[in-house]
């Protein structure tokens, strides 16, 4: 008599194990289509020129999303740069050169960082990192300043305090993803790399190549966490409608300005344009989860189908 027949309890529990799966996939689905229903009059109207316009003047009834995608992506950027060094190091030492009597306060540490609310962070970020930016840029020389880049009023909310405090919220997720991964990395790796006569570092590098798939899902991880944040962000990057390479200039995120003017949009067209800023930062989410899991599949089938080592050949009989 077949198992799964006399067993039917495995049934009912992969029927229900799944329903729970498909709800997420409806959760999803159901987001998007209330995002696009809530924003088909800003769709009709502009088209994919709201995608591509500046313009952002809801008395004028005129709408353009291009500064608000530009600030959510610019900043998410370059808090990944800061924040991918220093987390890969935090997992490095945690989880190859920690001490163990060190190792489990300074992880508790590190996963604390992850629990602390964004306003937290966003006053932390006006009272501390604003002034350390706005003194950063005055003590820059002239010839700097005057660089495209360097721009801009020295009033420190900017583009640069946004990334920083977008770096440092990052940080605990990557680092923590990043050390879980380099403890499944075996102890042969290691031990092999000691038996040809590696240095730490050398067996450390050993051990960051095998688990490089797991660290770039961790450093993903960080860039869609990057991606979503509104509160800090919005305290501190000085929430100006326009797009500029400058660190030092104020700028905006599509998170900050639908948190700063949804309860304020009294038209019907200003808040349809700014459902439809939420559903272009959900497709931009989609798309970078979908490119981190291409790359993700991509290195891990590189990976299989390496040609194994060749067997060493046999002496030669006398």
């Amino acid at each position: 008599m077949n198992l799964r027949r006399r067993r039917p309890g495995d049934f009912l529990f992969r029927l229900s194990t799944g329903s729970f799966g498909l709800l997420l996939v409806l959760g999803v689905v159901a987001i998007a289509v209330v995002l696009w229903m809530d924003s088909t009059l800003s769709i009709r109207q502009f088209g994919f020129k709201f995608w591509r316009t500046s313009t952002w003047d809801p008395v004028a009834g005129e709408f353009g999303a291009y500064p608000f995608i530009w600030g959510t992506l610019y900043s998410s950027v370059l808090a990944l740069a800061i924040s991918t060094p220093v987390a890969l190091g935090i997992a490095v030492f945690l989880s190859e050169m920690c001490p163990q009597w060190l190792r489990t306060p300074l992880t508790f540490l590190t996963e604390l960082l992850a629990a602390i609310p964004s306003i937290v962070y966003g006053l932390w970020g006006v009272f501390v990192l604003v002034p350390f930016v706005r003194s950063l840029q005055t003590s820059l020389p002239d010839w700097a300043r005057a660089l495209p880049i360097f721009s801009g009023p020295a009033v420190g909310v900017s583009m640069l305090s946004a990334a920083l405090i977008l770096a440092v919220m990052v940080i605990p997720y990557t680092s923590s993803v990043a050390r879980e991964v380099l403890r499944t990395v075996p102890t042969a790796q290691r031990e092999a790399a000691y038996a040809l006569g590696s240095t730490r570092w050398e067996a450390t590098k050993v051990a960051l190549h095998y688990a490089r798939t797991g660290i770039v899902g961790a450093i993903m991880l960080g860039f869609g966490r990057a991606l979503g944040e509104t509160m800090a962000v919005t305290m501190v990057i000085g929430n100006t409608p326009t797009a500029s390479w400058s660190l030092f200039a104020p700028q905006y995120t599509m998170a900050a300005v639908i948190a700063n003017e949804f309860t304020e949009a009294v038209e019907t067209l200003h808040l349809h344009a700014l459902v439809e800023i939420g559903l272009v930062l959900f497709i931009i989410t989609l798309i970078v989860n979908f490119a981190s899991r291409l790359l993700i599949w991509r290195m891990t089938h590189e990976r299989s189908q390496a040609p194994a080592a060749a067997p060493a050949p046999r002496p030669a009989s006398a």
